[in-house]
């Protein structure tokens, strides 16, 4: 039987938080046809373990199940698993690190009604202390390396329709994806495109599936009624990491390359990364005359060439 809505959430050794992120769905779920399948992704800190004990000290028939993932399998491949558990109309991909405000889930089913075209749902994510995150995105392209290796005001101004971030409050006419640290998808259009791609461990898988999606005719719809919380890096270093300068792992950029090959093919990957060079060029013309660019990430220069030969693989996921 087919239920309204499925949350799909993954712990990676993230007991407490993975813990509290489900506390605050049950809280929500009210009447709804709703069931919580938290995916563990080969946490092997014993935090699976005790997900269980949770659950088994709940009340008779709450709706939670954990599916324990032999391998780490990322991002997509985590929710994957959490959306093939349970046939549903709607998929919420919900981070760990995230909870939910009251009535997130009868806002944003709500939002999905009024937008039947509309294959992705996108809430208003904030921080804990109630500023917006910025979560919905166009999609990235050889320019808009350029204006994120620049890190230059002029850049950036001249360049303006291809920044890739769109800060509130958004024109939803301009977004072309969401973040997928809380999304919901349409049932009908994961059966019509498939599973996430699982060549992607982590980072932009979101921005992937977005773009199959648009490719297939769905839409993003925005439901800012709809609120969550996200305790942005609870569940990863990278995003601290880049804002520190510091190297990014391997898969990052894999998942870069594996991205800009699918969006723009392998002439559109060489495109953006010459762009993010020269991009690097004007950054140090400016810094020549006494300017204040962006700085760039450690061996970010190198780094971007990542699987260039190989685009679609091998994901550098970690142990692999």
């Amino acid at each position: 039987m087919t239920c309204k809505i499925v949350i799909s959430i993954i712990n990676y050794r993230t007991l407490d938080l993975t813990l509290d992120c489900v506390r605050s769905v049950l809280a929500d779920i009210g009447t709804l046809d709703a069931r919580v399948v938290v995916v563990d992704n080969a946490s092997q800190d014993g935090s699976c373990e005790a997900i269980a004990d949770w659950i088994a000290e709940q009340p008779a028939g709450t709706p939670v199940e954990l599916v324990s993932s032999p391998d780490n399998t990322g991002f997509s491949g985590g929710h994957n698993q959490g959306i093939a558990a349970i046939e549903a109309e709607f998929y919420l991909l919900l981070n760990s690190d995230a909870v939910l405000r009251p009535g997130f889930l009868q806002n944003i089913l709500t939002a999905a009604e009024a937008h039947p075209r509309a294959g992705l749902i996108a809430p208003q994510i904030e921080t804990d202390a109630g500023d917006i995150q910025v979560s919905q995105f166009r999609f990235h392209n050889p320019w808009s390396e350029l204006v994120r290796a620049a890190g230059t005001g002029p850049i950036t101004r001249a360049f303006r329709r291809h920044v890739v971030a769109l800060p509130p409050p958004v024109d939803p006419q301009r977004v072309e994806w969401a973040s997928f640290a809380c999304i919901m998808l349409r049932g009908e259009m994961v059966k019509e495109l498939g599973p996430m791609d699982e060549g992607y461990f982590l980072y932009f898988e979101d921005a992937e599936y977005c773009l199959r999606a648009h490719r297939a005719g769905w839409g993003v719809a925005l439901a800012l009624d709809a609120v969550a919380v996200h305790f942005r890096g609870g569940s990863g270093p990278v995003k601290a990491d880049a804002k520190a300068h510091k190297r990014l792992p391997a898969y990052y950029y894999s998942s870069r390359t594996r991205f800009f090959y699918q969006a723009h093919g392998r002439l559109g990957l060489l495109k953006a990364n010459l762009a993010w060079h020269l991009g690097r060029a004007v950054a140090g013309l400016r810094r020549a005359v006494g300017g204040r660019p962006h700085p760039a990430v450690d061996r970010e220069a190198r780094d971007i060439w990542t699987n260039f030969t190989t685009p679609l693989g091998p994901r550098n996921a970690p142990g692999e």
